[in-house]
């Protein structure tokens, strides 16, 4: 019990993130999804620093937040629109960087002699500009390329079935898979490079990239729930706007 207590942990992680994005979206719609989307990105990057064994595998953890920030914009494009996805992206990295700003002021301040707390507040805080910077530039290309990606694929599987319902996995697999391929690259230079040995960097960008195929594959009932969330409660429409 004691050997799986990573995986276990990972796994109700999962449970719980992607359970809290359907919750979300149930009790209110985009806004839902877009305060998600900014608390999984903020949180995705100090996770990040955390470094574990699991599946018999080196890595970082913060991958399944990170990941759910995938299966939202690909809600919001599925449900709402292009522009309504690229808008959340937009918004979460705006919130990162005033998150660097207030964390890195936290540092200037002169502790008092009963303060117990800096120490471990600096430790953690004083990694954070570079795995923040390093996520920004690579969070804006590589969600704002799985959002042009979804659309793509969905021009795809209307013209292939006739029928702009059909194919949600292929879009929604087809874009994520291609997109995290280049988050994990870049973002594991970027953050890492320098940080860990050549042989861990190597490890960790293919851990990254397995937990993201895996996480992909099963975010897509996901998509599907909250797509009949959005038919039922949300919006008896299925129209979506393309902008």
């Amino acid at each position: 019990m004691t050997d799986m207590t990573n995986e276990l942990l990972i796994i109700l992680s999962f449970l719980i993130t992607y359970g809290g994005v359907v919750l979300s979206y149930r009790l209110f719609g985009k806004k839902g999804l877009l305060a998600f989307n900014i608390l999984a990105t903020i949180l995705a990057n100090i996770e990040v620093l955390i470094l574990v064994d699991a599946f018999g595998l080196e890595m970082t953890l913060g991958n399944v937040l990170f990941a759910s920030t995938f299966l939202i914009t690909d809600i919001m494009s599925e449900n709402h629109s292009r522009k309504d996805a690229s808008r959340a992206v937009v918004i979460s990295t705006i919130c990162s960087i005033f998150f660097i700003i207030l964390s890195q002021l936290w540092l200037l301040y002169t502790p008092s002699a009963n303060d117990w707390a800096s120490p471990s507040i600096r430790a953690i805080f004083s990694s954070t500009p570079r795995i923040v910077c390093a996520s920004l530039g690579v969070y804006l290309i590589s969600q704002l390329t799985d959002v042009w990606l979804y659309h793509k694929w969905w021009d795809w599987c209307r013209k292939r079935f006739g029928d702009s319902r059909r194919g949600l996995w292929i879009r929604n697999n087809g874009s994520t898979m291609i997109s995290q391929l280049l988050n994990t690259l870049l973002y594991t230079t970027l953050a890492f490079w320098g940080t860990y040995p050549i042989g861990t960097l190597v490890s960790i960008c293919a851990s990254t990239y397995l937990i993201y195929v895996v996480t992909s594959l099963l975010d897509t009932p996901f998509v599907y729930w909250c797509r009949s969330i959005h038919d039922r409660h949300l919006d008896g429409s299925t129209e979506k706007t393309e902008e």
